[in-house]
């Protein structure tokens, strides 16, 4: 079983998304930053996140190489961005966002097996003082189902291409639905309103 102490040592290890994406070669980066600037929270989803009054700590482990980390994790940072957590603070809330390399951190990956394999992306959702809530990965439903429908369907995909722009949204969504789901699991908890006195 996978302790908070254990969960906050990684995280304690884990990279911003400037400093994780800034890691990779430059073609990966290309890949990274183009669905970065390709997708983009709505408004009134940057108001539903900037209300989230818990700190949601959010823990990738991820591949720089790996095209449905590409694919989402830029995806991540957008909805980060809307209530970023200070890093100053660790009881403050808002959303903290860190990434692992899965193959430098197999000791977490190894736990965190995903139909006996280690998928990524794969994301640890973490209360302010660590306690497990939630792991999703590798592929949110819209890419499951998309996935599905290129590896079953009449043609394959071109290697690095661009996400059709409802599929990007859908799998906004669909992060920001999981999200949302946590932070509101950690709203109602009665372990964290008693802390917090609310």
């Amino acid at each position: 079983m996978i302790t908070a102490e254990f969960l906050r040592g990684k995280f304690a290890l884990g990279l911003s998304y400037s400093a994780y994406t800034d890691s990779g070669t430059p073609d990966q980066q290309e890949k990274w930053r183009r669905v970065y600037e390709q997708v983009s929270l709505t408004q009134a989803q940057k108001t539903l996140v900037s209300s989230f009054t818990r700190r949601v700590n959010l823990l990738v482990s991820s591949g720089l190489w790996c095209g449905d980390c590409a694919h989402q994790c830029p995806m991540l940072a957008r909805i980060a961005e809307a209530n970023p957590a200070s890093t100053e603070h660790p009881d403050s809330s808002g959303i903290a966002l860190r990434f692992l390399n899965r193959d430098e951190h197999m000791d977490l990956a190894n736990q965190m097996r995903i139909c006996d394999g280690n998928r990524v992306p794969t994301v640890l959702f973490l209360a302010e003082d660590f306690e497990f809530i939630s792991l999703l990965g590798d592929k949110t439903l819209t890419r499951l189902r998309a996935k599905a429908a290129k590896t079953f369907g009449a043609s394959c995909p071109l290697p690095g291409a661009a996400l059709p722009p409802d599929e990007a949204a859908a799998t906004l969504q669909e992060w920001l639905n999981e999200v949302e789901r946590v932070h509101l699991t950690l709203r109602l908890s009665t372990r964290l309103r008693q802390r917090h006195n609310d």
